[in-house]
């Protein structure tokens, strides 16, 4: 049975982000970006610094705060790559929505080097953002222009591009305006709904299992303290950083799919490789600590290619709930990955793991088969774009045979090799060899 005090205050922070990211996604879909963001921000900041007020030992009240602190950033990270992506302009989306997220991990790596209570108090410092937010963001236009506002979107672009609102032009059709979505919506294409959960899942689930276990596991190999093996854990940081700049960069080079089956089957190939050889070394490096460093370049990186896929995929009307789907999905993986090596190595205790050298190969390898399963949900996404496109190329050959037909007074029907219409003489393959467009033949004439 898991220890109660330490798993719960572990497990605490993800369940808020889970219920977060769902909540503000919502609420920004209905209410504006704007609004939710700030409110977001101001609960995770006000959470995190009331943190340094908690009594010693007051477990409960500590737990209830991190599921706040939690609830804010993923209500954050549900909404800030929405409105990023619709203020940014289409050519520059994809070279330019990868790199904010490298400043997290900027940030953890900051927080391994100062002390609890000053990154509560750290915590407090978003809160100062708020007003400047209120003050000078502007709402996404795409956002307004879904919600009947088209004369607000035009304040909207006017303060982004730096000019006169007369010199943005007016909108000549009318907007219908759209009805806000329930969360059931988001099921309305499967195949989109569980590419987003299965993808931030795993990728979630190997994250925080490598980065909550792996310092100990390193520990036990080499026979050294954890604070010695968390050493190791700087360099995998620092490879985890590269590996966000090279996915903010790739994907505009060979596309997000790409990206996405290439971050998947890499994880399963280095945490595989880690899982197998974790005895051996590499001159004096333990060739498990190489392979969790090669990984964290795609398990930790892969978040520039995955976070604005999610907004992307899913229509503006919906695009922060998809968002805070995505969120949420992260927050089960930050629950299910500690709590599955717990089980696989037998441990009670989610935050001082206790591991096995017995245990390590079936946990990575639990860690490795989740990226084969990111690998395979891109790979299935490419294949269904291929029969995509070749229905839609299957039915633009289908409307060029109409338009051609449309022009001709003589019925057509199935063609037969050779044969022309009798009046406008076209072939076949005069028209891409499609079977739809040949002449009936002429009934024979009366002698």
């Amino acid at each position: 049975m898991l220890e109660l005090p330490a798993s719960f205050i572990l497990l605490s922070g993800g369940v808020g982000s889970i219920a977060g990211a769902l909540l503000f996604g919502t609420l920004a879909d209905k209410h504006g970006r704007k609004p939710m963001l700030i409110s977001a921000t101001a609960l995770c900041a006000v959470s995190a610094g009331a943190l340094t007020l908690v009594p010693e030992g007051n477990w409960v009240i500590f737990s209830l705060l991190r599921i706040f602190v939690g609830a804010g950033l993923g209500g954050v990270g549900s909404i800030q790559l929405v409105i990023l992506s619709e203020l940014t302009p289409s050519t520059l989306r994809v070279k330019l929505l990868g790199w904010p997220l490298i400043f997290p991990s900027v940030g953890t790596m900051i927080a391994a080097f100062t002390t609890a209570s000053l990154i509560a108090a750290l915590g407090l410092l978003p809160l100062f953002l708020c007003l400047p937010f209120a003050l000078l963001m502007p709402e996404s236009p795409r956002w307004l222009i879904v919600h009947g506002r088209p004369e607000q979107a035009r304040r909207s672009i006017a303060l982004l591009a730096g000019v006169p609102v007369d010199a943005v032009p007016a909108h000549s059709e009318a907007i219908p305006q759209q009805t806000s979505a329930s969360l059931r919506e988001l099921y309305r294409r499967p195949g989109r709904f569980w590419l987003t959960v299965i993808a931030w899942l795993t990728i979630s689930t190997v994250g925080y299992g490598v980065y909550l276990w792996g310092p100990t596991i390193t520990s036990l190999l080499l026979n050294v303290s954890v604070g010695t093996a968390a050493k190791y854990f700087v360099g995998i940081s620092v490879a985890g950083l590269l590996g966000r700049a090279l996915f903010s960069v790739l994907p505009a080079m060979i596309g997000r799919v790409w990206s996405g089956r290439l971050l998947g089957f890499a994880i399963a190939v280095t945490l595989g490789a880690a899982a197998l050889l974790h005895d051996a070394f590499v001159g004096p490096l333990p060739w498990f600590v190489v392979m969790l460093a090669l990984g964290a370049i795609f398990y930790d990186g892969g978040y520039c290619t995955l976070a604005p896929y999610a907004t992307e995929v899913f229509p503006t009307r919906l695009a922060a709930r998809g968002s805070g789907l995505a969120q949420s999905a992260n927050g089960l993986g930050k629950i299910i990955g500690p709590l599955c090596l717990a089980l696989i190595a037998g441990s009670n205790d989610l935050v001082s793991a206790k591991a096995t050298e017995a245990a390590i190969q079936p946990a990575f390898l639990f860690l490795a088969a989740c990226g084969a399963m990111l690998g395979l949900a891109f790979a299935r996404l490419l294949f269904a774009h291929s029969l995509i496109a070749a229905a839609m190329a299957a039915k633009q050959l289908a409307d060029s045979d109409r338009r051609f037909v449309r022009n001709c007074p003589l019925p057509h029907v199935e063609s037969v090799k050779g044969m022309r219409c009798n009046v406008c003489h076209g072939t076949p393959k005069q028209i891409g060899q499609s079977p739809w467009h040949a002449a009936k033949p002429r009934p024979p004439s009366a002698t």
